[in-house]
Protein backbone atom coordinates (compact mmCIF):
# COMPACT_ATOMS: atom_id res chain seq x y z
CA UNK A 1 0.00 0.00 0.00
CA UNK A 2 1.08 3.56 -0.72
CA UNK A 3 0.24 6.32 1.73
CA UNK A 4 0.07 9.89 0.43
CA UNK A 5 0.09 13.16 2.34
CA UNK A 6 -0.40 16.55 0.69
CA UNK A 7 0.66 19.92 2.00
CA UNK A 8 1.04 23.51 0.85
CA UNK A 9 -2.55 24.59 0.38
CA UNK A 10 -3.88 27.85 1.70
CA UNK A 11 -5.63 31.11 0.96
CA UNK A 12 -4.24 33.45 -1.69
CA UNK A 13 -5.49 36.38 -3.70
CA UNK A 14 -6.08 36.16 -7.43
CA UNK A 15 -2.78 36.28 -9.29
CA UNK A 16 -0.87 34.70 -6.44
CA UNK A 17 1.07 31.46 -6.23
CA UNK A 18 1.16 28.31 -4.14
CA UNK A 19 3.40 25.26 -4.16
CA UNK A 20 1.79 21.97 -3.23
CA UNK A 21 3.73 18.91 -2.16
CA UNK A 22 2.77 15.26 -1.86
CA UNK A 23 4.96 12.73 -0.11
CA UNK A 24 4.49 8.99 -0.53
CA UNK A 25 5.36 6.24 1.90
CA UNK A 26 4.90 2.50 2.04
CA UNK A 27 5.28 0.53 -1.18
CA UNK A 28 6.71 3.43 -3.15
CA UNK A 29 8.55 0.97 -5.39
CA UNK A 30 5.21 0.31 -7.07
CA UNK A 31 4.63 3.91 -8.16
CA UNK A 32 4.31 4.21 -11.93
CA UNK A 33 2.72 7.64 -12.21
CA UNK A 34 1.66 10.31 -9.79
CA UNK A 35 -1.05 12.80 -10.55
CA UNK A 36 -2.78 15.83 -9.13
CA UNK A 37 -6.56 16.09 -9.22
CA UNK A 38 -8.92 18.69 -7.85
CA UNK A 39 -12.55 18.92 -6.90
CA UNK A 40 -14.63 22.00 -6.17
CA UNK A 41 -17.97 21.83 -4.35
CA UNK A 42 -20.72 20.60 -6.66
CA UNK A 43 -18.33 19.79 -9.49
CA UNK A 44 -16.75 16.66 -10.89
CA UNK A 45 -13.22 15.76 -9.91
CA UNK A 46 -10.78 17.06 -12.53
CA UNK A 47 -7.44 15.87 -13.76
CA UNK A 48 -4.82 18.60 -13.29
CA UNK A 49 -1.38 17.16 -14.03
CA UNK A 50 0.44 13.83 -14.20
CA UNK A 51 4.10 12.89 -14.09
CA UNK A 52 5.68 9.64 -15.23
CA UNK A 53 7.65 8.51 -12.19
CA UNK A 54 10.40 6.78 -14.14
CA UNK A 55 11.19 9.26 -16.92
CA UNK A 56 9.67 12.49 -15.61
CA UNK A 57 7.45 13.19 -18.60
CA UNK A 58 4.63 15.53 -17.68
CA UNK A 59 1.04 15.98 -18.80
CA UNK A 60 -1.29 18.88 -18.08
CA UNK A 61 -4.95 19.70 -18.34
CA UNK A 62 -5.57 22.50 -20.83
CA UNK A 63 -6.84 24.91 -18.21
CA UNK A 64 -3.54 24.90 -16.28
CA UNK A 65 -1.00 24.85 -19.11
CA UNK A 66 1.41 27.73 -18.75
CA UNK A 67 0.41 28.33 -15.13
CA UNK A 68 1.08 25.09 -13.24
CA UNK A 69 4.20 22.92 -13.19
CA UNK A 70 4.42 19.38 -11.85
CA UNK A 71 7.79 18.01 -10.78
CA UNK A 72 9.18 15.04 -8.92
CA UNK A 73 11.88 14.14 -6.44
CA UNK A 74 12.18 10.37 -6.67
CA UNK A 75 14.74 10.14 -3.88
CA UNK A 76 12.26 11.74 -1.50
CA UNK A 77 9.19 10.05 -3.02
CA UNK A 78 7.69 13.50 -3.43
CA UNK A 79 5.81 15.29 -6.17
CA UNK A 80 5.24 19.04 -6.32
CA UNK A 81 2.74 21.26 -8.05
CA UNK A 82 3.84 24.85 -8.53
CA UNK A 83 0.74 26.94 -9.17
CA UNK A 84 1.12 30.46 -10.54
CA UNK A 85 -1.38 33.05 -11.73
CA UNK A 86 -4.09 31.53 -9.61
CA UNK A 87 -7.67 32.61 -10.16
CA UNK A 88 -10.86 31.97 -8.16
CA UNK A 89 -11.79 29.13 -10.52
CA UNK A 90 -8.78 27.23 -9.17
CA UNK A 91 -10.40 27.03 -5.73
CA UNK A 92 -10.76 23.35 -4.86
CA UNK A 93 -9.47 20.51 -2.77
CA UNK A 94 -6.32 19.25 -4.44
CA UNK A 95 -5.40 15.60 -4.07
CA UNK A 96 -2.47 13.56 -5.27
CA UNK A 97 -2.76 9.96 -6.36
CA UNK A 98 -0.66 7.10 -7.67
CA UNK A 99 -1.63 4.76 -10.45
CA UNK A 100 -1.23 4.08 -14.15
CA UNK A 101 -0.40 6.77 -16.68
CA UNK A 102 -3.94 7.88 -17.34
CA UNK A 103 -6.19 10.88 -16.75
CA UNK A 104 -8.97 8.57 -15.56
CA UNK A 105 -9.09 9.13 -11.81
CA UNK A 106 -11.00 5.89 -11.32
CA UNK A 107 -7.88 3.96 -12.31
CA UNK A 108 -5.72 5.38 -9.53
CA UNK A 109 -4.94 3.13 -6.59
CA UNK A 110 -3.93 5.38 -3.70
CA UNK A 111 -5.11 8.84 -2.73
CA UNK A 112 -4.16 11.48 -0.25
CA UNK A 113 -6.79 13.22 1.83
CA UNK A 114 -6.23 16.48 0.00
CA UNK A 115 -5.21 20.04 0.71
CA UNK A 116 -7.52 23.03 0.35
CA UNK A 117 -6.64 25.79 -2.11
CA UNK A 118 -8.75 28.93 -1.89
CA UNK A 119 -8.25 31.86 -4.24
CA UNK A 120 -10.06 35.08 -3.40
CA UNK A 121 -11.20 37.66 -5.95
Amino acid sequence: QVELVESGGGLVQAGGSLRLSCTASGRTDRIYAMGWFRQAPGKEREYVAIINWSNGKTYYADFVKGRFTISRDNAKDTVHLQMNSLNPEDTAIYKCATGPLTTDDLKYDSWGEGTQVTVSS
